[in-house]
């Protein structure tokens, strides 16, 4: 049954309804309702990656939800429940997954879910696995409708407001009611966009009207906060303002030092809405404004590793950052592959039209002892002109080669310093918080440090417990109390536990691009003295089976 489950997946890749279609009716005389949700999830959550992208399994799911509606949606819950009572054991990329599908599922059911069941996770401490997992869904449904909506979806469990991100807007300091110099500031440089002045007015004025009283701190604040006020009231009014503006911040932030101060005015702003400060980096980083260095400068400043383990914020920042990165250099090396492809026929054709040509040109006659050409002479024009061509495209397409060998050579080197600051931010924050050596070399001596009740390696599965016929698993009672509902792991180890998942998932993904520059970073960031969790983390993401895994 999972074969061809499989198989109808794979043969119906971009064709959701007609995939659900077949799931749902394969001719058995037994119900595999469970079958399906197994194999569909184990597809979902397949590390490194899945065979296609997540959005196509969430789809399925949802049409078979709709066309099995007496069946299916019961199967899910339950699928759910048990991942959710097993949340803590789960690979923290899968657990990214599991909260990106479960709240574009919600969000195509009118986001109704049986809420008071979750509802003791608000007696758990902020850091444990269950109460953060459903702190982020809350967050990703606020993203995919709107806050008031997701507040009114939990009024059977009331309690959970609290896990709500802030409804607050944009964080912006200078109100023009505020009467301030700075404010009065602000106005002007509105007053400057709406007029429409260059990039290059606005530079002059800074640098004559802010910049020498106020100093850099206070005239990035300004500049920035204002432009970001300005793009703030959709993704549209962004890209523009950046596109018409980001000349003015490329001259004020040049450096790493000054696009840390950058990043942190943008979280500032958006501190009340974590989609909108990805956005604004990711979208500063496209236009160069800021560097993948300075991004990694600032997830790991203290104010984001506190966050570590209690939200996704830092983290997808930094998801976004490395991804595009990696899908720079992905994208030139296809380019480059093509443009090789692309000179050999070039190639071949310049040496054809040559040959003619020269062979057209060797047909000589002579009349009254002088040579003249035997061949029609507009068609010698033509082969000439012909080859003439061919030659150009062959020395134009050899030139855009080699510009795209030094970008790549220049995004390798790019890519490879990202890798080293991110390895060695990841080793010293980790060293300086993991208990010694001597006492702890594995995750299970980690999670038994506070209680040895809760001692469960991370690296071995979980069983899972066989639902009901409501879809509950047999450990969960309606009222949300669970045997797993008590969570005594530590801060410091839950914090710890998270950060080298998150190193081991990054290791994962990014794999096969590490090796290529693992010299570097076994001699700069992977010393002697680490310790045996954070290198066994890396290793085990990037599937070595080398003595050097602990």
């Amino acid at each position: 049954m999972e074969e061809y489950l499989l198989d109808v997946l794979f043969f119906f890749n971009g064709c959701r309804k007609e995939c659900a279609s077949f799931m749902a009716g394969l001719p058995v005389p037994f119900r595999y309702e469970y079958i399906m949700a197994e194999t569909i999830f184990s597809q979902l959550l397949m590390l490194p990656e899945p065979p296609f992208k997540p959005t196509y399994y969430t789809l399925v799911i949802i049409d078979l939800c709709k066309a099995l509606p007496g069946a299916f949606p019961a199967v899910i819950a339950g699928a759910v429940r048990a991942l959710f009572e097993k949340i803590a054991d789960l690979d923290m990329e899968c657990r990214t997954r599991l909260i990106l599908w479960f709240s574009h599922h919600l969000s195509n059911f009118q986001f109704i879910w049986h809420w008071e069941e979750w509802a003791y996770v608000l007696d758990l401490p902020k850091w444990a696995p269950q109460r953060v997992f459903v702190q982020e869904v809350l967050e990703r449904e606020v993203r995919l409708s709107y806050w008031d909506k997701i507040k009114q979806s939990v009024d059977n469990a009331p309690g959970l407001e609290e896990l709500l991100p802030p409804k607050g807007g944009p964080n912006f300091d200078f109100r023009a009611e505020e009467g301030s110099e700075k404010s009065g500031l602000s106005a002007d440089l509105k007053n400057l966009v709406k007029g429409r002045a260059t990039a290059r007015e606005m530079i002059l004025w800074i640098e004559e009207n802010i910049f020498p009283v106020h100093g850099l701190e206070i005239t990035l604040k300004v500049v920035v906060q204002t432009l970001l006020d300005i793009g703030s009231k959709s993704f549209t009014h962004l890209i523009t303002v950046l596109e018409r503006y980001g000349q003015v911040i490329a001259k004020l932030c040049p450096d790493q030092d000054r696009q840390l101060l950058l990043i942190t005015e943008i979280a500032s702003y958006w501190k009340n809405n974590a989609q909108m400060t990805a956005i604004s980096i990711d979208r500063m980083m496209g236009y160069r404004l800021l560097s993948n260095l300075s991004i990694v400068r600032w997830v790991f400043s203290p104010e984001n590793i506190d966050q570590f383990h209690t939200s996704d914020r830092p983290w997808e920042v930094l998801r976004n950052a490395v991804s595009k990165t990696y899908n720079r250099i992905c994208d030139l090396r296809k380019e480059i592959l093509s443009l090789k492809k692309t000179l050999v026929l070039a190639e071949e054709t310049a040496v054809k039209a040559k040959a003619e040509l020269e062979t057209a040109e060797s047909k000589l006659t002579l009349v009254d002892g002088e040579p003249v050409l035997g061949d029609n002479p507009v068609k010698l024009k033509r082969l000439k002109s012909y080859s003439e061509k061919a030659k150009e495209e062959e020395v134009s397409i050899h030139e855009s080669l080699e510009a795209k060998e030094a970008l790549l050579a220049r995004a390798l080197d790019e890519i490879e310093a990202l890798f080293l600051s991110l390895y060695q931010n990841f080793c010293s924050l980790l060293m300086e918080r993991l208990p010694d050596a001597s006492i702890v070399r594995t995750l299970q001596e980690l999670k038994s440090v506070p209680a040895d009740s809760m001692a469960v390696d991370l690296e071995e599965p979980a069983t899972m417990e066989v639902d009901d016929e409501t879809g509950r698993p047999k450990t969960s009672q309606l009222n949300g109390v669970t045997k797993s509902n008590v969570y005594n792991i530590g801060e410091k180890e839950q914090w710890c536990l998270s950060t080298l998942g998150y190193l081991k998932a990054f290791s994962r993904q990014y794999a096969s691009e590490i090796w290529l520059h693992m010299e570097k970073l076994e001699a700069e960031a992977l010393k002697e003295n680490v310790h045996p969790l954070i290198r066994k983390a890396i290793y085990c993401g990037l599937r070595s089976p080398i003595s050097a895994v602990v």
